[in-house]
C-alpha cells in the first residue's frame, strides 16, 4: 500500500483557503495535510488549525530567508508537497530547488494579469475593477524564483458586473479559490505521482 503523500500548507492571513484544504482531505488515502506554516503570529489561521487540529508552526521572516529551519522541518515531517494558501513572503530559492514542480500557488487574477509584487489580495480587486475588466478569476501556478511567475496549472474565470466593488469581487474569487483548489491540488498531485 502507498503511503499517503505529506502535504504542507503555508498561510499569512485568516486562512479560509487553508481550512477548506484541511477539510478537503480529512479522509483522503492519499494526501495527508501534515501541518501549517504561518509568518504572523497574530494571523486567524492558527485558531483554525487548532479547532481541525492540525498543528501549526510560526516562523519569522529571517527563518524564512535563510530556509534552513524551513528545511530542516519539512524533511523531519517527511513533506513531498508545499501548497501556498495565501502565503505573502517570497520563497526561497533554496526552497523552491529542493521542492521544485512541487510547490503550489493560488492567485486571485488571470496571471500574467496583476501578478507580481504587491499584487495580493485587495490590491488586485481594486486595480482589476479600476481597469473596467469584464472578467477576472483565479490562477493555480507552479512557484518558481519568480513572483507569480511558474507555470500554469488552471484558471477559472468570473465576470464582473457594473456596480462590482473589490469586496463583492473577493467574495466570487473566494468561491472560485474554495471551489476548485483543493481538488486541481490532489489532480496535480496524483498525476505527479502516476
Amino acid at each position: 500500500m502507498v503511503k499517503p503523500r505529506n502535504i504542507s500548507v503555508w498561510a499569512s492571513g485568516n486562512g479560509s483557503n487553508a481550512e477548506n484544504i484541511i477539510h478537503f482531505f480529512a479522509n483522503s488515502k492519499d494526501i495527508n495535510v501534515d501541518h501549517i506554516l504561518c509568518n504572523k503570529k497574530e494571523a486567524g489561521v492558527f485558531q483554525r488549525a487548532e479547532k481541525l487540529n492540525v498543528p501549526a508552526h510560526y516562523f519569522n521572516f529571517n527563518d524564512f530567508r535563510e530556509s534552513k529551519s524551513i528545511l530542516n522541518l519539512l524533511k523531519a515531517k517527511s513533506i513531498h508537497y508545499i501548497i501556498l494558501a495565501g502565503f505573502l513572503l517570497k520563497v526561497s530559492s533554496e526552497i523552491i530547488q529542493q521542492y521544485r514542480g512541487r510547490i503550489l500557488n493560488i492567485h486571485p487574477a488571470l496571471l500574467p494579469a496583476y501578478g507580481g509584487k504587491g499584487m495580493y489580495g485587495m490590491n488586485v480587486h481594486k486595480a482589476v475593477i479600476a481597469d473596467k475588466m469584464k472578467h477576472s478569476g483565479i490562477s493555480i501556478h507552479l512557484v518558481d524564483e519568480e513572483y507569480d511567475h511558474g507555470k500554469l496549472i488552471f484558471q477559472s474565470i468570473c465576470d464582473i458586473d457594473q456596480n462590482e466593488t473589490p469586496e463583492s469581487l473577493a467574495e466570487k474569487i473566494h468561491h472560485l479559490e474554495h471551489t476548485n483548489y483543493p481538488e486541481v491540488i490532489e489532480n496535480y498531485i496524483l498525476s505527479f505521482e502516476n
